[in-house]
């Protein structure tokens, strides 16, 4: 396949150095670095050559200065504060209009926010919005196995072995793209850019198709998986606010610009992972995954679209087991999906003398936590539609994990708070160690992470973080309960208690 060379401009950046940071009080422009790249994934041939780009810059700031800000999709204060180097007080002092118990900001809202860092940013530009992204509303529809079919590329006959069964290439990529809850159209564009899926009848031989070194990962299917889990990290960590840097594949640090949107940041963080200098510099830039996808499938920031609205509130929520029950405290936050980010479940286990894999008591059963559609119920889990439109791609849903295939509801079950949705087991998703459910939820296909603006709470019980994943608390009034696989007394919860 003919590749053909594009350049660009791009503003690549990193840390001010020690004696800047000491020296000046001002932030000073990087140099535009003109990078001729020439990329070597078969997809180039859907990025039509153009004249380069030029990138927006920002311009120096003192210490302390408002700037202006434009609140998007998801942003709380606490995140815009570890972005900007500031605090959320003085985001409020600086925005009266704020309510102090705001937990997602109006996007569209203009702020004023101090900024703090003296170091250079990374590149401003904005490769795809969020509602991109996230396997959300905008890809309600969206058919990826008759899109698959319309291509001549290698996908279109690709067959792999996945959880149990084999899958068509299209039921590969909306098996990962329903699991990590990413949209289908992203990991198609990914696998184009970097694989020709779409555009080359060959397969490009050596492995690591997506570029993801991992012993015995090398197939199209387990590297989608990486791609897919260290995309999720990039996402929720710049959600968050505990992503602010990262290293490229030759150690350059970048910083992301702290006016970015998380899409933009998870494909700087994965492509992080993959390439560096120009290759890097093109796959962020204009003519890279971001022309990949406006080709594919239009250009992504004409449709709009609000993913998290401003305040949003969790509905009331029931604990997932008989209100007369005593369950134990088996997980704090952890991954929704994968590992690492985002840290959107706990785990709760029923009650027994015996510890490990047994069978739940026939009393033992899980429940639904509010009134709700099963709009999936698998191995993979089951998803609870609070809005009962059918769809898991919209509004608030809550998944649940290893409930047992015996008696778990099927679907299509109308459920109401309290009503039975299946036995905790070991089964579904990786080997478990003992029996128990993890639950987690999602709102517009967005996993909402258990301890955040926020919070994950049931029956008045709050979830909070530990010092890593699976430790933590939950508390309700002056009662504390914290986390332990150990099932002692320490970490029984009631729904009658206190």
């Amino acid at each position: 396949m003919n590749k053909t060379k594009k350049s660009l401009k791009f503003f690549y950046t990193v840390f001010a150095n020690a004696a800047l940071l000491v020296s000046s009080c001002s932030l000073q422009l990087p140099e535009i670095i003109y990078a001729a790249a020439t990329p070597e994934q078969p997809g180039s041939a859907f990025n039509p050559a153009l004249n380069p780009t030029p990138l927006p810059t920002r311009t120096k700031f003192k210490p302390g200065e408002m700037v202006d800000y434009t609140a998007q999709t998801g942003d709380t204060l606490p995140a815009l504060a570890l972005r900007f180097n500031t605090s959320v007080e003085e985001i409020l002092t600086a925005n009266p209009q704020i309510p102090l118990d705001a937990t997602t900001m109006p996007p569209g809202m203009p702020m004023k926010i101090p900024i703090y860092y003296l170091a250079l940013w990374a590149s401003p530009f904005q490769i795809i919005p969020d509602h991109a992204f996230v396997n959300g509303p905008t890809h309600s529809g969206f058919n990826t196995a008759a899109f698959v079919e319309s291509y001549p590329g290698w996908l279109r006959k690709h067959r792999v072995y996945a959880n149990g069964k084999w899958r068509s290439g299209a039921e590969m990529v909306d098996y990962v793209a329903i699991n990590y809850s990413i949209s289908p159209r992203l990991l198609l564009a990914l696998l184009e850019y970097q694989g020709g899926a779409l555009s080359d009848p060959e397969m490009p031989t050596g492995g690591n198709l997506l570029g993801l070194s991992r012993k015995f990962w090398e197939t199209p299917y387990l590297q989608l998986v990486i791609a897919a889990n260290a995309l999720n990290n990039g996402y929720y960590g710049w959600r968050l606010g505990s992503l602010i840097e990262f290293e490229d594949a030759n150690h350059i640090l970048i910083r992301p610009d702290p006016w970015q949107n998380a899409a933009s940041v998870a494909l700087q963080y994965y492509y992080a992972k993959v390439f560096s200098g120009n290759k890097y510099a093109h796959a962020v830039g204009p003519n890279g995954l971001s022309l990949t996808y406006a080709t594919l499938f239009g250009n992504p920031w004409e449709e709009s679209f609000t993913l998290i609205p401003g305040s949003l509130q969790q509905p009331d929520f029931r604990l997932p087991f008989q209100y007369d029950q005593v369950w134990s405290y088996t997980g704090g936050p952890h991954t929704g999906w994968g590992t690492g980010e985002p840290l959107a479940a706990i785990d709760l286990a029923p009650p027994s003398d015996i510890s490990g894999c047994f069978p739940a008591a026939r009393e033992a059963y899980a429940t639904a936590m509010a009134d709700g559609l099963v709009v999936r119920s698998s191995a993979e889990g089951l998803a609870l539609d609070l809005d009962r439109d059918g769809n898991e791609r919209t509004g608030w849903v809550i998944f649940y994990l290893h409930l047992a295939a015996n008696q778990r509801a099927p679907l299509g079950s109308d459920l109401k708070a309290g009503q039975r949705i299946g036995y905790p087991s070991c089964e579904g998703g990786e080997r478990s160690t003992g029996t128990h459910i993890h639950i987690a939820r999602k709102y517009n296909g967005e996993w909402i992470v258990a301890d955040s603006s926020i919070p994950f709470t049931m029956n008045g019980w709050v979830t909070r973080n530990g010092s890593r994943e699976y430790l933590g608390i939950l508390q309700k009034g002056s009662t504390v309960v914290t986390a332990c696989d150990c099932g002692d007394a320490g970490t029984s919860i009631s729904g009658s208690f206190p």
